[in-house]
């Protein structure tokens, strides 16, 4: 009788140091994660421009009280776990009406947390945007048009077309037709070259898009000349 009682004791206390093992993995894998995450997060505020970093920094303020709403309910579902592992090692069921309660609370702070966690999200991403958009000179709708290590060139190649246009629309002799028709030739090189230069090392792509942009201040010169603005 007391080598049973002995064992069962034994057994107990092992199933309760798994759980405890468990419990302390989790915590410590959330801590990493969470470690992680801003580490990455700060790594890209580092990198942005700098209307970039100041809406990103707004951003990552958003995301840590999303995130501070995020672990009620969080706590919530630990909780249910938590009870569930002790349950387990003291050989307990758990009860119906505790259950109910907790998951009643999971799904109370569930519709509340997600909407708050989009729209933060999305009021981030309208902000860099915005920035982006603001620091290539072309609309907010236009900005993922113009992605990439390119994306200034691409947005200025795309302005000097619509420059190009109205130069034509409005001077349609001979002389403005040939130059436009070689102007057009040569935006379409350099659209090909900003594409090129996407797969270069940055060694090589630095220097490529100082080529590019030196050519599109001489077409840029030139459109603003025949336009009548004097550069």
């Amino acid at each position: 009788m007391g080598l049973f009682g002995k064992k069962k004791k034994s057994s107990r206390a092992e199933r309760r140091a798994q759980a405890k093992a468990l419990k302390s993995k989790a915590r410590l894998e959330a801590k990493l994660a969470a470690k992680n995450a801003d580490r990455d997060a700060k790594r890209v505020v580092k990198s942005a421009s700098k209307s970039e970093r100041k809406a990103l920094k707004a951003d990552l303020q958003r995301s840590k009280i999303v995130a501070k709403a995020q672990g009620k309910a969080d706590a919530a579902n630990l909780k249910i776990a938590e009870t569930n592992a002790r349950a387990a090692v003291e050989g307990k069921l758990l009860s119906e009406a505790r259950l109910k309660r907790y998951v009643s609370t999971a799904r109370l702070l569930a519709p509340v947390v997600v909407p708050i966690a989009y729209r933060a999200a999305q009021a981030g991403r309208n902000q860099l945007d915005a920035a982006k958009a603001s620091r290539l000179g072309v609309p907010v709708d236009e900005v993922a048009a113009f992605a990439g290590y390119g994306g200034g060139l691409s947005a200025r190649i795309a302005a000097a077309r619509r420059s190009l246009d109205q130069l034509a629309a409005t001077h349609p002799d001979a002389e403005t037709t040939s130059f436009t028709a070689a102007v057009a030739q040569r935006l379409d090189d350099l659209g090909t070259a900003v594409t090129a230069s996407e797969s270069m090392p940055p060694a090589r792509r630095r220097p490529a898009h100082q080529a590019i942009a030196r050519e599109l201040d001489g077409i840029d010169a030139d459109l603003l000349n025949r336009l009548g603005v004097s550069s």
